[in-house]
């Protein structure tokens, strides 16, 4: 198996802008032709649009993109800035009348890392798709929906530290598949080969890590007010073959990764989700690549966290001395 670059896989845009300054942005994956689709949604809090689409109950086959970005549900506007590109493109489903691209969003939530009144709009989500297309710019780190991405908030944000978005890619044979998924948890982060913590809530004097699940498991009593400003996102792209049906579930094996990786995961207080994308037409079998859709999940988690610089008060790892 061999390590290839996210842009490797096959024909897919990823584009990203972000907000340096207000901390949030977002992230753009557009397939021309569409692409077929899948969801696995773990998390209590999703924000999230047209997914519906998604659901093996739905007539939609096909789908143009799909955006990440921050700024919880005041975020999902940026789609219709994707769309409004993607217009001009005469890219979408035929109506007759004119194309409708059916794009597909997720949103965590980054509006307490600087400026809570600028969020991903229209014209970010148009912009985004306009790098897509003439200039793809995709980025491991603080970049697109990784800009605000914070980890380890279960004490609130004084203890947290900074992440951001990252992408692993891998072939076997003729079969590729890569993940690029933007790490804001609530949960503390992990070396999934190492078992190692590499990032995550930290000691009130921000000296050493302060284990998340051993802080949860002081008091069963429930606790009011419980910090709720999270939800971890992840793509997982493949030239296999596969429809909406098995890529849903692909997504649900995708989820072994988030689990080896984040602890605690999949709260009430996340909004956990993973799309799957079917971009080629080699012959797979699903059960494979879902073992390793969670393997390039759980390293692309790694790369998030390990490329992020500090920002906004937030340490990252790179920057840890103990």
């Amino acid at each position: 198996m061999k390590e290839i670059s996210i842009n490797e896989i096959g024909p897919i845009r990823i584009g990203q802008v972000e907000n340096k300054e207000a901390g949030t942005g977002c992230t753009v994956f557009i397939n021309d032709e569409g692409m077929h689709a899948g969801l696995d949604v773990r998390g209590g809090g999703p924000a999230s649009r047209e997914t519906p689409l998604l659901s093996t109950l739905s007539a939609a086959q096909r789908i143009h993109a799909v955006v990440l970005s921050g700024g919880s549900a005041y975020g999902l506007a940026a789609a219709g800035g994707v769309m409004q590109y993607l217009k001009e493109k005469d890219l979408g489903f035929d109506v007759g009348v004119t194309k409708v691209p059916l794009v597909v969003q997720s949103s965590l939530f980054d509006l307490t890392v600087s400026n809570p009144n600028v969020y991903p709009d229209e014209a970010m989500g148009y912009e985004a798709a306009r790098k897509a297309f003439e200039e793809p710019n995709y980025k491991d780190g603080n970049f697109g929906a990784g800009c605000g991405a914070t980890v380890g908030k279960l004490c609130g944000m004084d203890r947290c530290m900074k992440s951001g978005i990252g992408s692993y890619a891998v072939e076997l044979g003729e079969l590729k598949i890569g993940a690029v998924v933007a790490v804001n948890a609530l949960g503390d982060i992990f070396d999934w080969k190492s078992g190692k913590q590499i990032a995550g809530m930290l000691t009130e004097d921000r000296k050493a890590f302060a284990h998340s699940p051993e802080e949860m498991q002081k008091s069963i009593e429930a606790i009011k007010n419980r910090f709720v400003n999270n939800t971890t996102l992840g793509v997982i792209i493949t030239n296999a073959r596969f429809h909406k049906g098995s890529l849903c579930k692909i997504a649900g094996l995708g989820h072994d990764g988030y689990a080896r990786s984040i602890r605690p995961v999949h709260t009430s207080l996340d909004g956990d989700s993973i799309y799957a994308l079917s971009i080629g037409d080699v012959i797979a079998d699903r059960e494979v690549v879902g073992l390793m859709a969670a393997e390039v999940i759980s390293e692309a988690i790694v790369r998030a966290v390990t490329s992020a610089e500090s920002a906004y008060g937030f340490p990252a790892a790179k920057d840890l001395n103990f």
